[in-house]
């Protein structure tokens, strides 16, 4: 991996043209053309260093972990517990505060069965603060992944809970006034995203904890499109919960992680049950471990854990603030060359909305990372895509499972195009003049 030693500003800090080296797939030609990867809000590349890490545990040190006492046994035992520091410290928490899963979805779908667990009294009395009731209340946004979205509307259905949502304003940005009239003392949960994977917008965590924690509610985080883009301490933020994942933010598919502060953890009862998450277990009872590994039952993502630690040491040599700075400005390349080509409407673009939505600072200064989704006039989604693929560009089309959101916008699919740390203003160009012909080419337009 090749960073500058010196330089003036964090983007300067980052050459993305020498890390494009340490990503193996990209260099490799599609449809005759230089690839060019705007699919990363979906799933990311991977550098060599991760590749190999996990090929030299598989081929070196490969056995179960937490079992057994022989050397392999205590080898991987201790890669797998220093990958658990590793990715905790990337997100400002201590070990004992992250708990492995097989990815965001996961994680989200273990925090609504628990407390679903907590609502017919196990874990009590310690659970009995996450039990809900009927009359209860739910908050989620408009902008919610279906992750984030599908587990609270089963817990609804399984407590009698009420499923109530932040609306979206025409810009892309949360209704934060109606936030603070929909979190009310009858609230229990508040779940929403740090970044919305439609329209890349950083929403305001700081205003939606504070209602939260007004009215004792709890809060969890989906942290997917902010991890790998964005410097993240999940405890500054104040969350209880938060989760991300692992194929994301340059590491293996998976595995993800869930942070939990630690009363939290410890007060919420087990979702998933079996080996490895207990102290004693007789024909009738069993007792549990404490957290992290309350959470871990079965065979654990061992391989993947340490591939993760691997992308999260390889994100912080280049540094999250350089990161950051290069992605912003891919955005604001790419955002005006959108808004310059007739027939595309960009989803959540404040420019061009009567939106008077403000990023987390309260500024009106919306806060973004480098993704964009648009329609285009006259064009499906999944015709666009296509056309660029003819050109090497890879983009993501359709819902990017956030049908409720694309509703609100009037559409059942858009064209997704997000860059990561090894994209280049060239790939933001090419991008650009190959969209700038699809309107003719399908005879939509000039």
């Amino acid at each position: 991996m090749t960073v500058p030693a010196s330089a003036a500003s964090p983007a300067a800090l980052l050459d993305a043209d020498a890390l494009r080296a340490d990503f193996p797939l990209l260099g490799q030609k599609v449809n005759g053309e230089r690839l060019v990867y705007l699919d990363s809000g979906a799933t990311s590349q991977k550098p060599r260093a991760v590749i190999d890490a996990e090929v030299d545990f598989l081929t070196r040190a490969n056995s179960a972990v937490h079992r057994g006492a022989h050397t392999l046994a205590a080898e991987a035992t201790e890669l797998f517990e220093d990958a658990r520091a590793t990715v905790a410290g990337f997100v400002g928490a201590r070990p004992e505060q992250l708990v492995w899963t097989s990815g965001a979805t996961a994680g989200l779908n273990l925090v609504a069965y628990a407390i679903g667990n907590a609502s017919i009294g196990r874990g009590a009395p310690a659970s009995a603060r996450f039990a809900l009731r009927p009359g209860d209340e739910i908050v989620v946004t408009e902008s919610e992944h279906h992750a984030n979205l599908i587990p609270w509307q089963e817990l609804a259905a399984r407590t009698g809970a009420v499923l109530r949502h932040v609306p979206v304003r025409e810009d892309g940005t949360l209704d934060t006034d109606a936030a603070a009239a929909v979190i009310c003392e009858r609230t229990r949960v508040v779940a929403f995203t740090h970044v919305s994977n439609v329209l890349g917008i950083v929403n305001p965590v700081d205003r939606l904890v504070a209602l939260a924690q007004a009215v004792g509610a709890v809060t969890v985080l989906d942290a997917c499109q902010s991890a790998p883009h964005l410097p993240l301490d999940l405890p500054a933020l104040g969350v209880d919960l938060a989760v991300f994942s692992g194929h994301k933010m340059l590491g293996p598919y998976g595995v993800g992680g869930l942070y939990g502060r630690a009363d939290v953890l410890a007060a919420l009862p087990p979702f998933l049950t079996g080996g490895s998450m207990i102290t004693t277990v007789t024909l009738d009872e069993a007792s549990y471990l404490p957290p992290p590994q309350r959470f871990e039952a079965g065979t654990q993502p061992v391989s993947q854990a340490i591939g993760l630690a691997a992308a999260v040491r390889y994100l912080d040599r280049v540094g999250m603030d350089a990161v950051h700075a290069h992605e912003k400005a891919l955005e604001a390349r790419m955002g005006e060359g959108l808004r310059s080509i007739p027939g595309v409407r960009l989803l959540g673009d404040p420019s061009t909305s009567s939106g008077t939505g403000a990023g987390s600072s309260g500024t009106g200064v919306v806060e973004r990372v480098g993704l964009w989704s648009f329609d285009v006039e006259g064009v499906h989604a999944h015709d666009v895509g296509q056309f660029l693929d003819a050109r090497g560009v890879a983009v993501r089309v359709g819902h990017h499972c956030a049908q409720p959101l694309h509703r609100r916008f009037g559409l059942t699919a858009s064209v997704r195009a997000s860059t990561a740390l090894y994209n280049t203003d060239h790939d933001v160009d090419v991008f650009l003049d190959a969209l700038s012909g699809v309107r003719s080419f399908f005879g939509a337009g000039a």
